[in-house]
């Protein structure tokens, strides 16, 4: 295995409604840099950019399942590392997300906070940046 310094990790969901999802993200300040819709509504693919955060979007291509919430997660989520916790976790439940964690400082010196989007899905905002020394 080599060292390649030049690989990046980026976020692929799929939503039974792609399209609220899209909106839902822009809500919370992402910009779409690209979309395409398929022939019945849905959407093929679109990417969302939050500074150097990118999720690529696409409509369900078969009945999946959510994992559910127990207790305060599903098991799986994206982590959005920021420096406004507060803003990010108002915006997320003014957009119809569900507030399962609401900003708090944590023990090991940092804020977070974490919510289900429109879709059920997992996403956990925070000052954490991983890869970064504590």
């Amino acid at each position: 295995m080599t060292d390649d310094t030049s690989a990046s990790l980026h976020a692929y969901l799929s939503y039974a409604d792609a399209p609220a999802a899209i909106d839902w993200l822009v809500a919370l300040g992402f910009a779409v840099t690209a979309r395409q819709d398929d022939e019945h509504g849905g959407v093929q693919h679109a990417e969302a950019r939050l500074g150097d955060a990118v999720v690529m979007v696409a409509s369900d291509d078969a009945a999946y399942t959510v994992p559910p919430l127990v207790g305060v997660s599903t098991g799986s989520g994206v982590h959005l590392c920021t420096p406004d916790v507060d803003d990010l976790h108002r915006r997320a439940v003014a957009a119809g997300g569900t507030s399962v964690i609401a900003p708090e400082d944590t023990p090991w010196g940092s804020r977070r906070a974490r919510v289900l989007d429109v879709g059920g899905r997992e996403w956990s905002f925070g000052t954490y940046a991983p890869g970064r020394a504590w």
